[in-house]
């Protein structure tokens, strides 16, 4: 994998474009910014879309995916405290738990973090397999983060198998109060995959601060969902070019909100 683009520390003067073959190399590329060690939490997304827009085909993303794809996913994951995913994706993709890797030990050690990411389920009616491997055989207990008003019996359900965590008044979850909850239980490093509800509704909210968009070579046509699907911004929101890595030809983008620490 090699970098096309990167904003430079120093204006003027490129940075080196090295091949980014190993995990390793991959890991510091996309290290968390400085401003969780203060802190703050940061939520980045990690989608891919055909060259039409396409966000999956035939309800899935495997198709529009690459190995180098997967070895990006598998950073995101890496790095991560936590997994933010609604409840759909979780249904139409068959999401295990998150699993410990070797290559990251080290790195999670030393930055106090558990050997592999909690996966948290955004869901309003709790519709879930609760017997299902996420629930019944994770290395870190899954969270399930839904409404003060869902149903009762879905929620003693849950409560049996996860870390349930109301994030929102009513029946549904406001994507704010959802990454305040995450981060006072010190899941600062969030990364959400969806699906383009969940992220419409992150970015309206103004939860989004990094977008890291992987454009795959294909078109599909047909009417699949882009990766946002939700209620239109009043103002189309801006965001910062910060890389672009290419192998295979697909582009690696990865863009961030302004006005962030």
């Amino acid at each position: 994998m090699r970098r096309l683009f990167t904003v430079s520390a120093t204006p003027g003067k490129p940075d080196p474009a090295p091949e980014l073959d190993s995990v390793d190399a991959l890991a510091d590329e996309y290290e968390y910014p400085g401003a969780v060690r203060e802190g703050h939490p940061w939520l980045r997304a990690n989608m891919v879309s055909s060259l039409d827009g396409a966000a999956h085909h035939e309800g899935r993303s495997q198709a529009l995916s690459s190995p180098a794809d997967m070895r990006v996913f598998g950073v995101l994951r890496g790095l991560a405290d936590a997994v933010v995913v609604g409840a759909e994706t979780v249904r139409q993709e068959g999401y295990r738990p998150a699993r410990a890797r070797e290559v990251f030990a080290e790195r999670r050690a030393a930055l106090g973090q558990p050997p592999a990411p909690a996966i948290a389920v955004v869901t309003a009616g709790l519709d879930l397999d609760f017997s299902a491997p996420l629930f019944t055989d994770p290395l870190v207990p899954t969270i399930v983060l839904t409404g003060a008003h869902a149903p009762e019996d879905r929620m003693r359900a849950a409560r049996a198998v996860a870390d349930v965590v109301v994030a929102g008044e009513g029946r549904g979850v406001e994507p704010a109060r959802a990454v305040a909850a995450l981060a006072e239980r010190g899941h600062l490093r969030l990364l959400t995959e969806g699906g383009p509800r969940l992220l419409a509704g992150l970015c309206l909210a103004g939860a989004l601060d990094e977008l890291c968009l992987t454009l795959a070579p294909l078109v599909t046509a047909g009417d699949a969902a882009r990766i946002m699907d939700g209620p239109r911004l009043e103002n189309p929101q801006r965001l910062t070019l910060s890389s672009v890595l290419e192998e295979d030809g697909f582009l690696f983008t990865r863009y961030t909100r302004d006005n962030r620490p």
